[in-house]
Parts: structure tokens; C-alpha cells; sequence
């Protein structure tokens, strides 16, 4: 089972982006939990999941994020702004399959 993180503000403006990267998800036979919650629980929850996005909101802090992620082996990117927007799951769920080493 892959397991992505969606961080962002509060995490609730991912939840329906969780809801279309899940449908996806489902529809490629993909066995996933994706989880959206805010960046805050950031340091404790990356530890259990296989990669970690950000929200645009929290994308400024990439570069910090990405030092503690490194401490457990986790990759860490941000979701493209037009991805984010327009709520596209199934190019978020790519990024994020993208980033897991197999």
C-alpha cells in the first residue's frame, strides 16, 4: 500500500483533492491512503507515510521541510499551483507515485 501525505494551511482545502488522487487511485487499481492535514503535524506524520506534497499555500517552506523528510528517507515535493487549482487527482496522484522509490 503506498501511503501520501498532502500537507497544506489547515488541511482541509486538500480534502477534495484527496477525494479525486483516492478515485484515481481506485480506478487504476492502486492500492493507496492519502491523507490530507496540515502542515503543522508535519514533523510526526511524515514518519508514517511514503511521500509527502505540499499545498502551494505551505510551499515556501519546501526547502525546510524536505531537511526534516530527509532524516526519515521520505520525499517531499509541492504541487504545481495549476495542478492545485484546477483539483487534476490524477496528475497529483502521478507526482506522487513519481517520488516513492520502488
Amino acid at each position: 500500500m503506498k501511503k501520501i501525505l498532502l500537507c497544506c494551511s489547515a488541511g482541509m482545502s486538500t480534502s477534495m483533492l484527496v477525494q479525486r488522487m483516492t478515485k484515481a487511485a481506485e480506478a487504476r487499481g492502486i492500492d493507496c491512503q492519502i491523507e490530507a492535514q496540515a502542515v503543522t503535524a508535519f514533523d510526526d506524520a511524515i514518519q508514517s507515510f511514503d511521500v509527502c506534497l505540499l499545498g502551494p499555500q505551505v510551499r515556501f517552506q519546501l526547502e525546510e521541510l524536505r531537511k526534516t523528510a530527509s532524516l526519515y528517507g521520505k520525499p517531499i515535493d509541492a504541487i504545481s499551483p495549476m495542478a492545485y487549482g484546477m483539483m487534476k487527482g490524477e496528475e497529483v496522484l502521478e507526482q506522487a507515485l513519481s517520488l516513492i522509490p520502488e
